[in-house]
């Protein structure tokens, strides 16, 4: 069977199957490869030894060996988006954190020194992200205001946000004035994938945040995103009022 004719069949895109078989597109999923092998008459135990090793694989990534320190069900479906829309409540969004930044929300949270240095290593290793993703942040300036206690770290988190900026990252402050907002609720980000693929949402949460994958639900995350999008400054402004911060303090 030729690439189209599969990608037919399954009511997929040509890209989609080409980036599988190529490797471009990591990790397909279980369902996906259990598509192609009832596609293709694999059955019994040939079947299953290779839907064995599509779970293995999913199984390895880099970031299973930080799990003490970040979710691993989210950070594994970061690293397979093509865009990510976050909102991060009263923290600065993990991507646009620095690492002081990053070591202080650790102790924050109870961690240990080690375990500080692993969850540090971790947001390093996942920023590397921004040289590949489209990604937008809305940054609650209270985030920022909690640390205007250390004036050197928040020069520096508002000089790296200001960095970060770029035709593929978007930055929007949103003002405290703002007051209450529909993202009074708590962090959580929009995650898309390539074509075929459903949006996600993401529900951050102390006790450990949720993937939603409900269209209902996905889509109420995307209203709430809108509207704080719609409330937030606009970029430009953003990284004026940035730019001021690290100069002033």
């Amino acid at each position: 069977m030729t690439l189209s004719d599969v990608a037919e069949e399954l009511e997929w895109s040509p890209a989609k199957l080409g980036h599988i078989e190529t490797g471009i597109r990591k990790w397909p999923s279980v369902m996906e490869i259990s598509a192609l092998l009832r596609l293709y008459g694999v059955t019994g135990g040939q079947r299953e030894a290779i839907l064995t090793l599509v779970r293995e694989s999913r199984m390895r990534p880099w970031w299973t060996e930080y799990e003490d320190v970040l979710s691993s069900a989210y950070v594994g479906n970061e690293a397979g988006a093509v865009a990510l829309r976050v909102y991060g409540g009263i923290l600065v969004p993990d991507l646009l954190q620095t690492p002081d930044y990053t070591a202080l929300v650790g102790r924050a949270l109870g961690y240990g020194d080690a375990a500080v240095e692993r969850m540090v290593a971790a947001y390093l290793k996942r920023q590397e992200l921004l040289e590949q993703v489209h990604y937008h942040a809305i940054v609650e300036e209270d985030a920022l205001q909690r640390i205007s206690g250390d004036r050197g770290l928040l020069r520096a988190q508002a000089t790296r946000i200001v960095e970060s900026a770029s035709e593929r990252v978007t930055v929007q402050l949103l003002p405290t004035s703002a007051g209450p907002h529909p993202g009074i609720a708590g962090p959580f980000s929009v995650l898309e994938f390539d074509e075929d693929e459903a949006d996600l949402a993401y529900v951050d949460a102390t006790q450990g945040g949720t993937i939603v994958e409900a269209d209902e639900s996905v889509a109420t995350c995307k209203k709430v995103w809108a509207e704080l999008t719609r409330i937030a400054l606009p970029p430009k402004a953003t990284t004026g009022i940035l730019r001021r911060m690290a100069l002033l303090t």
